[in-house]
């Protein structure tokens, strides 16, 4: 980013984009959201409402269905589902200012490489932490945390200076918006360490509609959740990656209380009758074991259950009756 008063365009703006958006719109900033028509139509209308736990606002902020909206933009929060990323990278890339940077707010680990292979500006990993969900179109709830970790994709690019100095630029800017950022090198561990408490949450707070505190109460699903640690684990660290086990077994009791009332992504595209992402979460360890030799049994099952529950919804006309 080089303008001291940077463009900010959220392409994708669902409930972790319109947050972070809206964030960083109330501290003063310019921030243009692009979403879906319904959701856009209600923020051009009444505004965009916020909840959260200590305050409630709602902005007047720019919105649009159109992608040409990224034009201009010194930053750019990509927010879209994993399956969606290839596609709008290759369309986004011609419209992207020759100084802009991408920051890459998904699920999933594999998203800043294919944003990378699409345009030519830096490509800024980001693991999300926070928890919301919009009730209805032109509205975004807050439920806790809200802090990111970015850093450089390959050694290569932490060696760079200049990507050096953006990153703190950035975090800078967020911090001006009460929004706390850690620029790590190992932000791609940070990425698969996300992975592996997804792995862990979203398939089962998916498939029963509950959310992590009564799921974590449970000793049956705390085994569960045990197994498919270890799968990613072993998976992780065949592929080069440095998770620490205990660290990231404290990750997945620690999300349970900061977000007991959380359901997963997952949970929500879902019941919304939606796609998940489940192909970039539990089906990564899957595809990621399988060509590593690696058996991932719990991943493969809780993957599977996902896609046949997604399938049905999708399909809500077929009958689960026998004829």
């Amino acid at each position: 980013m080089t303008s001291s008063t940077p463009r900010i365009t959220v392409v994708g703006a669902g409930s972790v984009g319109s947050y972070f958006g809206a964030m960083l719109a109330r501290a003063g900033h310019s921030v243009t959201l692009i979403g879906r028509p319904d959701h856009v139509r209600a923020i051009e209308a009444s505004g965009l409402k916020v909840y959260r736990s200590d305050a409630e606002f709602t902005l007047r902020i720019p919105a649009s269905t159109e992608l040409d909206a990224v034009r201009g933009a010194d930053l750019v929060l990509l927010c879209v589902k994993s399956r969606d990323t290839e596609e709008l990278a290759r369309r986004m890339a011609p419209l992207l200012a020759p100084d802009a940077v991408v920051m890459s707010l998904q699920n999933g680990v594999e998203n800043p490489a294919a944003i990378a292979r699409h345009v030519r500006q830096p490509v800024v990993p980001t693991a999300v932490y926070v928890a919301t969900a919009m009730p209805g179109p032109g509205e975004v709830r807050h439920f806790g945390r809200g802090e990111l970790v970015i850093g450089p994709a390959t050694p290569g690019e932490a060696a760079d200076p200049a990507l050096r100095a953006r990153l703190q630029d950035i975090a800078a800017l967020f911090a001006t918006a009460g929004v706390p950022v850690q620029v790590s090198d190992a932000v791609m561990d940070e990425l698969w360490a996300k992975l592996l408490v997804n792995c862990a949450y979203n398939a089962i707070s998916a498939l029963t509609q509950q959310p992590y505190g009564p799921m974590a109460a449970l000793a049956p699903i705390r085994e569960l959740q045990e197994q498919l640690v270890r799968e990613v684990l072993e998976v992780a660290h065949a592929d080069g990656r440095a998770l620490d086990p205990q660290r990231a077994r404290a990750s997945v009791e620690q999300i349970a209380r900061s977000m007991p009332g959380q359901l997963s992504s997952t949970a929500q595209d879902l019941a919304r009758g939606k796609p998940t992402e489940i192909d970039d979460l539990n089906g990564l360890i899957v595809r990621r074991g399988a060509a590593l030799g690696i058996v991932t049994p719990a991943n493969q099952s809780l993957y599977a259950l996902v896609k046949l529950a997604e399938t049905a919804r999708l399909q809500p006309g077929v009958s689960a009756t026998p004829a």
